[in-house]
């Protein structure tokens, strides 16, 4: 089960740091002995296995010990987006017949609201001590509520009256490797969001199939900026690194001045990322000897633009590792290789025990070099959406996950992925790929942020458009942006109308969010 990521840290490096948090080191065995106490809490508030809690958390200790408690006991967990507003939180919340909930006192109110309408939820845990609310009277509107001080208090009393911590096998009687450890809810393209089951094989799996590909070490330290509750710093920042007995420094933003203080003093020598934090880093410029612990650049959550990497490189000796990987296969399936060759602009290869192929609109395989929908299978891919088995079968034809990614693989077996299918622009009959021009764009001095999208056009059926932030104290028009691409792309690619933004609207990790960013050009159409 993958509350054995514990099990086996404890034994293996009971007096290492496991978790960094506001300058506080907790070691693997009291990382494990407040997990177990909170377990038992859970189970005295009548929490049974199967059940599900959410975690509504920004990136600390009680994130890691709700969920790896959650895993002991047999319970989904469903980790949240804190920064979502209460009608998206009751919809997710309701879908996955949420019991029990865990949150900050800051969200509180906000939790309140959500769960009107949800009698399932019966519970709420904040991370706070009931004297220390600002409005007591949130205790009464919260209906049953509890502390996450008062249920390890709990848990605590039962495990020194004897009581197993959590593992006792009548309580799992009937429990599988392929039960649904963690439901965790994608974005989606419309509508609302899907919930996607991984199993405790999922994950377990896939932290294995990372680790053979980058491999750290009991000495390694994470710098975990990204949110814990998206797959790709819950797999890597936290079940990969608390696998190898790593340190995981948990911070819930990127503060420059503070992130900077904290690489040096704690050593940090791992650096996940998503290219948005990583063009961050660039813009900050810091000195290569305020960041010499780290050794390692891990990008992922979104495509990382070749001029990023590249930058990076150059400038600081760090090799950066790009992989890749949607929150379906828990989430990583393609990694460049940290001992082989690296190929710019690829996700990398296959991890192992996970297939990835190329297949046609009539799900035909392709052959090498040639773009199609990247597909695959293996022991990490999901067992499905919640409550959806209709977008279940069709994300899982022939028996592959279909992941809406446009791609290709090469005669070495590298992945590279050109766009998203639904992002893809059709001018004038001819298919154009977004990533490809904003490409183009980043490769242009001034340009420091880009996004490509379709709108519709009376000749051409879409125009490619291009929305464009440039970096301080640089300017660029238009035309200037053209000419540029006019060099690098055939004329049918380059963008029709390019318009200029202070900023681009991004979601959680990164990511542009083209739907909202196309949605607001239309109207002002």
């Amino acid at each position: 089960m993958l509350s054995e990521i514990i099990t086996l840290g404890v034994q293996e490096y009971p007096d290492n740091v496991a978790l960094i948090y506001q300058d506080e080191l907790i070691t693997y065995s009291q990382m494990a002995s407040a997990i177990d106490k909170l377990a038992l809490g859970l189970c005295a508030l009548g929490i049974e296995p199967g059940d599900s809690i959410s975690i509504l958390l920004p990136n600390c200790p009680a994130f890691v010990y709700t969920y790896y408690a959650g895993a002991s006991i047999g319970v989904v967990v469903v980790p949240v987006n804190p920064l979502l507003k209460a009608p998206e939180l009751a919809y997710i919340w309701a879908d996955s017949a949420v019991k029990l909930v865990v949150t900050v006192p800051q969200l509180l109110p906000v939790v309140a609201e959500a769960r009107k309408g949800l009698p399932g939820l019966r519970c709420v845990v904040s991370t706070s001590n009931r004297e220390d609310l600002s409005d007591p009277n949130l205790v009464v509107s919260l209906g049953e509520f509890s502390t996450l001080r008062e249920l390890m208090e709990v848990g605590a009393r039962a495990m020194t009256d004897g009581v197993s911590p959590v593992f006792d096998e009548e309580r799992h009687k009937g429990r599988h490797q392929t039960d649904c450890a963690v439901v965790i809810y994608t974005s989606g393209t419309t509508g609302h969001p899907k919930g996607a089951m991984l199993s405790h094989r999922n994950l377990q799996r896939n932290v294995e199939q990372t680790r053979a590909v980058l491999h750290f070490t009991e000495t390694d330290r994470f710098l975990t900026i990204l949110p814990l509750f998206h797959a790709f710093a819950g797999t890597v920042c936290m079940n990969v690194a608390l696998t190898a007995g790593c340190a995981s420094l948990l911070m819930d933003s990127f503060q420059p001045a503070r992130t900077l203080e904290a690489i040096r003093t704690h050593k940090i020598t791992i650096f996940p990322a998503v290219p948005a934090l990583f063009n961050g880093l660039l813009r900050l410029a810091p000195k290569p000897e305020e960041i010499a612990p780290v050794r390692l650049f891990v990008s992922g959550g979104a495509p990382l633009p070749a001029v990023t990497l590249q930058e990076l490189e150059s400038r600081y000796g760090i090799p950066v590792i790009e992989g890749d990987g949607p929150t379906e296969c828990s989430p990583v399936t393609s990694v460049n290789p940290l001992g082989g060759p690296r190929k710019v602009g690829s996700v990398g290869l296959p991890v192992p025990g996970c297939e990835i192929a190329i297949f046609d609109d009539d799900d035909r395989p392709l052959p090498v070099d040639t773009v199609g929908e990247i597909v695959v299978r293996g022991d990490n891919v999901m067992l499905g959406y919640l409550n959806q088995p209709e977008a279940t079968a069709e994300a899982m034809r022939s028996g592959w996950y279909h992941t809406g990614d446009l791609g290709k693989i090469d005669s070495d077996g590298y992945v590279f992925i050109v766009d998203r299918k639904k992002d893809m622009v059709i001018t004038s009959g001819l298919n154009v790929y977004p990533r490809e021009v904003e490409e183009a764009l980043y490769a242009h001095p001034a340009v420091q942020d880009a996004a490509v999208i379709g709108l519709p056009d009376a000749m051409r059926g879409e125009a490619v458009v291009a929305v464009v932030v440039l970096k301080p104290n640089e300017t660029a028009s238009a035309r200037d942006l053209q000419r540029h691409c006019r060099d690098l792309l055939a004329n049918y690619k380059i963008p029709q109308r390019i318009l200029f933004r202070e900023t681009l609207p991004r979601g959680g990790t990164g990511k542009v969010l083209k739907r909202l960013l196309k949605k607001e050009l239309e109207m002002e159409n």
